[in-house]
């Protein structure tokens, strides 16, 4: 049982390194490559916020690479330093994603509801079915392995509410930036290409805990 447990590992690490690459690839090559509006993430953030009436949304750095992230709870946009500071096309698309999401929550995005109701829920299973699961093949009880399942179907579920959340935001980034100006004709394969990289390392995730679930499911059957 832990022998095709093992291979879905392998798949899983296999298709989330792919992503990874993607991701790190398309980063490196468009975050040199300077944005012909001129302006910086944070500039970039600042406007589209303004500009939709979210003056209450802050716009601050954060320290890392590719740490961009919008906080719901302080309405805060945090863009990782080099995106923060820069003017490149990586560094703008980035910024306008993460807008998006700060969009989503004033504009109450229902999977964006979703997902904030899942978090505690997949928080506590995530850490729950792999013991489930271990007690399961030590015990040889299928008791403890549907339990596991009942658990990780709960991350499943919020990996693929995620999925819309993570693809509006990117849809609504580039409409923005090519709505505003902000991005220019000859920019804008750069800017898809970093917004689907980044949209596919959820892809993956979605992908992998798929592929864990119906394993699950599997040997809870034998």
């Amino acid at each position: 049982m832990f022998g095709g447990y093992l291979l879905v590992m392998i798949v899983g690490v296999i298709i989330s390194s792919i992503a990874a690459f993607w991701v790190r690839s398309s980063y490196k090559k468009y975050s040199k490559q300077r944005s012909y509006s001129g302006m910086t993430g944070q500039q970039v953030a600042r406007t589209i916020l303004d500009r939709n009436g979210l003056t209450n949304v802050r716009v601050e750095p954060v320290a890392g690479q590719l740490t961009d992230h919008y906080d719901p709870r302080s309405k805060t946009v945090r863009l990782s330093e080099g995106n923060f500071a820069q003017n490149s096309i990586a560094a703008i698309s980035v910024a306008a994603h993460e807008v998006g999401h700060a969009i989503q929550d004033a504009t109450g995005y229902l999977p964006m509801k979703a997902r904030a109701g899942l978090f505690p829920i997949v928080n506590f299973s995530t850490q729950l079915w792999f013991p489930l699961f271990f007690m399961g093949i030590f015990t040889q009880s299928n008791l403890f392995i549907q339990l596991a399942v009942v658990a990780f179907a709960a991350v499943l579920a919020f990996h693929v509410v995620t999925l819309p959340v993570e693809i509006n935001a990117s849809t609504r980034a580039y409409g923005l930036l090519t709505r505003y100006g902000i991005l220019s004709h000859n920019e804008a394969g750069g800017t898809r290409r970093v917004l689907t990289a980044a949209a596919f390392t959820y892809i993956a995730a979605a992908l992998t805990s798929l592929l864990t679930l119906l394993y699950l499911l599997l040997i809870s059957r034998d």
